[in-house]
């Protein structure tokens, strides 16, 4: 399975290059987007938080002290507005009132306590808990997705019940434990759904289809020297 999944990683690196992922000037507007992302596209969160940035609230405090339909009116673009301006706000309650404010003590604090505590707040799965760990507090937890669980089932290395603990243990046990390897397979196992393992899959012009062809796509980051466009 290691081998498996190593070369999983290897192929889709090799196509996309390195994604840089997540995109976020600080921990906290990680988190902010780790909130935001939940059931709408990353553009949309990009423009609620540059919304957040240019009213000046891109802060705890500033997020905190503002009234809830404000928050919501500038948030609004990524959906589900007034229920994610609860959610943000749950999240600074829970920050000020578990470690004073400071985003270095939660971290601080030890792993597996603090995603317990994290899924205690109203609104906070495992998927964004996991995000906040690992993106924002570079803690090694691997980030389980919809994409995710498509690929591997596909592949025929997970069952379609399997649950989300299950799906991330079986990368936590097979790989090392490493915060860069785990920022950026979940990178590639997104890019991948996104641009080929959709609900109607285009397996011939995928990465991954080199495991059952042999054949190897020319990779993103190739084709931008190249200058050619994939068609």
């Amino acid at each position: 399975m290691r081998r498996q999944l190593l070369r999983i990683y290897d192929l889709l690196s090799d196509y996309f290059g390195d994604l840089h992922w997540w995109p976020g000037e600080t921990p906290f507007e990680v988190i902010v987007g780790a909130i935001l992302t939940q059931n709408t596209a990353w553009r949309n969160v990009e423009i609620a938080i540059a919304n957040l940035q240019a009213a000046g609230m891109l802060s705890p405090e500033g997020i905190l002290q503002t009234d809830d339909n404000t928050l919501a009116g500038l948030i609004r673009p990524s959906g589900y507005y007034n229920i994610k301006t609860q959610r943000l706000k749950a999240f600074i309650r829970f920050l000020h009132e578990e470690f004073g404010g400071n985003l270095g003590k939660m971290f601080a604090e030890d792993a597996p306590v603090l995603r317990k505590k994290l899924l205690q707040i109203k609104g906070i799965g495992e998927e964004t808990a996991d995000s906040i760990l690992l993106y924002a507090g570079n803690i090694p937890v691997f980030v389980v997705d919809a994409y995710t669980r498509r690929i591997l089932c596909r592949h025929g290395i997970i069952d379609e019940d399997a649950t989300y603990g299950q799906i991330q243990a079986l990368f936590l046990k097979h790989l090392p434990s490493s915060v860069p390897l785990y920022n950026q397979y979940h990178a590639l196992l997104v890019n991948t759904g996104k641009d080929f393992c959709l609900k109607a899959p285009r397996c011939e012009r995928c990465p991954l289809h080199q495991l059952l062809t042999g054949k190897k796509p020319r990779g993103k980051h190739l084709e931008r020297r190249t200058g050619r466009q994939q068609q």
